[in-house]
């Protein structure tokens, strides 16, 4: 059963993707190519960067994150503070590696559990077809009728602030897209000659589906995670903007951009440099998803079908 309309551009390149079986070969090709990409090597190199600060933040970051220099209150960029100081003093060089710690961490987490969730929806919906196929695509179109930040600002009014309720919200509202795109990769799968072969030799669904199905959707939910981190960064760093995230006096990029905003025209390098941070990461991320999406499949950057 077709439902017409059900993916958006940004899912039709992904679910475009036409994997041969995984292998060891397949994917040491498929790096090769990446590496002959600069752009997508180059995110590469900050996104390793970016996780190193993250988890070594304690040795990288000048200053305690919390410290208050309550004397150097929106202090410009010194030898002592590079990147100046907050409303309070702190350092904000210190608070925006911190901050990277949130930002990757509600990512790869929230990432987590939309895959999970889609992953298993989708391959459900795709293999057996039929009413359950109908059902679970109902849900999805309903699902994907909300605004993804709205849904996730609801599901947190609900919940309350946490970072814990942060990566349940950003989850939960982005496993539609995943399950969409696994659903058409599982229809196509489940038509192939070794699936057909399977269930003549009497291979249980569970087995068809964990063994053969799903380990042959891993390069499509590699470009997945990869293009949809930097969408949860950017709804982390919203709910935190607006108080709903990250709770003071944790730093989150967002927040810091909140409280930056009351001090625009006195000190626009504030919101400047928690702002550039989510930029730059988001643009590495998405820089990165396109070089691997063309890596995996040549033909979608040649533009071949």
């Amino acid at each position: 059963m077709r439902f017409p309309g059900l993916f958006n551009k940004k899912e039709q390149s992904i679910a475009e993707l036409k994997m041969p079986p995984a292998s060891k070969g397949f994917y040491r090709t498929a790096f090769k190519r990446l590496r002959k990409n600069r752009a997508a090597m180059a995110s590469l190199a900050v996104i390793t960067i970016l996780v190193i600060a993250a988890v070594f933040a304690p040795v990288f970051a000048p200053y305690d994150p919390l410290y208050q220099d309550l004397d150097n209150i929106l202090s410009p960029s010194s030898p002592q503070h590079l990147l100046g100081t907050d409303d309070l003093g702190r350092d904000i060089l210190s608070r925006i590696i911190y901050g990277a710690r949130v930002s990757l961490t509600v990512g790869l987490v929230a990432e987590t559990i939309a895959i999970f969730l889609g992953v298993i929806i989708g391959t459900v919906a795709g293999y057996y077809g039929g009413k359950i196929d109908a059902f679970i695509s109902r849900v999805m179109e309903i699902f994907a009728s909300f605004p993804q930040i709205l849904f996730a600002m609801g599901i947190m009014f609900a919940l309350g602030p946490g970072i814990i309720n942060v990566f349940m919200a950003i989850g939960f509202v982005g496993w539609t897209g995943v399950a969409r795109i696994i659903r058409g990769q599982i229809m196509q799968l489940k038509e192939m000659e070794y699936v057909q072969a399977a269930k003549v030799a009497g291979c249980s669904n569970f087995r068809i589906i964990f063994k053969h199905m799903i380990p042959n959707c891993l390069s499509t939910i590699i470009v997945i995670a990869a293009m949809n981190i930097p969408s949860d960064i950017m709804v982390e760093a919203s709910l935190s903007f607006i108080g709903l995230g990250v709770q003071f006096p944790n730093p989150s990029w967002g927040s810091m951009v909140n409280i930056a905003s009351r001090y625009i025209r006195i000190a626009p390098t504030f919101s400047i440099y928690p702002g550039l941070a989510i930029i730059i990461t988001v643009l590495a991320f998405n820089t990165l998803g396109d070089g691997m999406r063309d890596a995996l499949d040549p033909r979608m950057k040649s533009g071949k079908r």
